[in-house]
C-alpha cells in the first residue's frame, strides 16, 4: 500500500511536467472515483474500466483524461493522452462527467491496477489534476465445472463396468464352453462302449446254446 500512494505521489508530478500551464483558476478543485475492484470472465475478450469525476471552479472546456497502469512496483502510461497501444487501449468519453477506459485482446496479463487521471491543464491549482484511488483489473482462467468432472468420472467408473463385466463374460464362456467340450467327448466314448457291448452279446448266447445241445 506505501508502494501504491508513493506512486501516486509520482503520477501527481507526472501531471505538473505533462499538463503544466499558467492559468488563473486557482479555485479549481477536482475530485476522481473509480470502482475498487472489476472482475472479468475467462470467455470475455474486452472490457471497460469506469471512472467518475466532479470538478468545481475549474473553466467550462473540457479535461484530460489520462490512464496509467500500476504493476507490481512500477507504472506504465497507457493513455497521456494518446493511447500507446490503439488497438489494444481506447478511451470513451459518455455524458457528464464518466469516463471509461476500454481494454481489447484481454488476457491475465492484464491483470493489474488501472488508475484513471483528469486535468483541468489551463489552471495552476494544485487540486486541477487529479487521478482515482485506481480499479484492480482480475480477469479470471478456465476450470472445469464440477459438474463436468464429476460426469467424467461416472462415464469413466461406467465404461470400467462394461469392460470388466464383458471380459468375465468372455472368461465363463470359454470355461463352460470348455466344459461343454469335454462332456460331450466323454459321452460319445460311453455310448461307443454300450455299442461295443450290445455288439458282442449274441455271438456269447449262440454259443451257450451248442454247447448245451453237444
Amino acid at each position: 500500500m506505501a508502494s501504491f500512494n508513493k506512486l501516486k505521489n509520482v503520477l501527481m508530478l507526472a501531471f505538473d511536467w505533462i499538463l503544466y500551464s499558467a492559468g488563473a483558476a486557482d479555485t479549481c478543485r477536482v475530485t476522481v472515483t473509480q470502482p475498487r475492484h472489476q472482475e472479468a470472465d475467462h470467455s470475455m475478450n474486452t472490457v471497460l474500466l469506469t471512472c467518475a469525476f466532479s470538478a468545481s471552479g475549474c473553466s467550462s472546456s473540457p479535461p484530460q483524461v489520462l490512464w496509467f497502469r500500476f504493476l507490481t512496483n512500477e507504472h506504465e502510461d497507457l493513455c497521456t493522452p494518446g493511447c500507446t497501444d490503439d488497438q489494444k487501449y481506447k478511451v470513451h468519453s459518455s455524458s457528464g462527467n464518466n469516463i471509461s477506459l476500454q481494454i481489447n485482446d484481454l488476457t491475465v496479463d492484464d491483470n493489474a491496477v488501472y488508475i484513471c487521471g483528469i486535468a483541468f491543464s489551463d489552471s495552476s491549482s494544485p487540486h486541477s489534476k487529479q487521478t482515482g484511488d485506481g480499479t484492480i483489473l482480475t480477469r479470471t482462467e478456465k476450470k472445469h465445472s464440477n459438474g463436468k468432472l464429476v460426469f467424467m468420472i461416472i462415464a469413466s467408473s461406467l465404461l470400467f463396468l462394461y469392460s470388466t463385466t464383458v471380459v468375465t463374460f468372455f472368461v465363463v464362456y470359454k470355461k463352460i464352453n470348455s466344459g461343454r467340450k469335454i462332456f460331450q467327448a466323454i459321452a460319445q466314448e460311453l455310448q461307443k462302449q454300450r455299442y461295443a457291448e450290445h455288439c458282442r452279446r449274441p455271438d456269447d448266447l449262440e454259443d451257450d446254446t451248442v454247447y448245451q445241445n453237444r
